[in-house]
């Protein structure tokens, strides 16, 4: 079975701009699932259980920090490694926190397929 990677982000444009820069990485996967907040993440992992989850952090509806929290009470998804995706001038706290709520790595944008490949590749 192929890989499958689920990206949440509210900005349609930067879901595009990940499936790229993981294409240009090297990292292909077979299906890639798309989420524009938390909710609409958890909506679609009741059914769905992707290889790795690359989200945002700031969202309307259920922010990425939400999302972790409420991914960890729900057995059947807590094992899937989420990567989140933060500006560079995001807040340091707000990556520690979603590092302390079991989150597997950060990226930062802007990013490049390099930096992607070096904390995805490890997870995948």
């Amino acid at each position: 079975m192929g890989k499958i990677i689920l990206i949440v982000d509210d900005s349609s444009t930067m879901r595009k701009i990940v499936n790229r820069s993981l294409r240009q990485a090297g990292l292909e996967f077979d299906t890639v699932l798309e989420a524009g907040d938390g909710q609409e993440a958890m909506d679609l992992l009741a059914n769905e259980k992707p290889d790795i989850i690359l989200s945002d952090i700031n969202m309307p509806n259920m922010d990425g920090i939400e999302f972790l929290k409420n991914k960890a009470n729900d057995d059947s998804i807590k094992d899937i490694p989420v990567v989140m995706v933060t500006t560079e001038g995001g807040s340091q706290d707000m990556v520690d926190q979603s590092m302390t709520l079991g989150a597997s790595g950060c990226v930062k944008k802007p990013f490049t397929p390099d930096q992607v490949n070096e904390v995805l590749g490890p997870l995948l």
